[in-house]
Formats: C-alpha cells, structure tokens, sequence
C-alpha cells in the first residue's frame, strides 16, 4: 500500500486537493471532511485506471515539510 501526499487549498467555493505524484488526480468538496473523502475516492479511482490500462501505480516521491520564517 503507498501513501501518497495530498495537498489540500481553499477555494472560494470550498477546497480543492491534488496530489503532485498523481498528475490529473484532483477533487474538491465544501468541507475538509468531503474533501479528504473525495480525494481519497478520487486516487483510488485513478490507480484502478492506470491498472487497467496495463500501468502500475507510481510510487510516491514528494514530500512536505514547513518552514517557519
């Protein structure tokens, strides 16, 4: 199972999340719990497709940290 960084933004409408080892994988909900629920759904969708078409799953390479300045 790989963990993969999601990155989460508010929008004026809600918040919108992506994660940048998953190109094209983006969702966005009205709260913070739809958002990580729907992302969640939507990198398992992406997954099962890159599956499908004969693809493996990319293995995670970003990471996060902050920097207090």
């Amino acid at each position: 199972m790989n963990k993969y960084l999601v990155l989460i933004e508010d929008t004026a409408t809600g918040y919108s999340a992506y994660s940048p080892d998953l190109p094209g994988c983006i969702a966005t909900g009205e709260s913070r719990s739809e958002i990580q629920k729907n992302i969640k759904e939507a990198i398992a969708f992406h997954l099962d497709g890159l599956r499908e078409e004969g693809f493996h799953a990319p293995t995670p390479q970003t990471e996060a940290i902050y920097c207090e300045v």
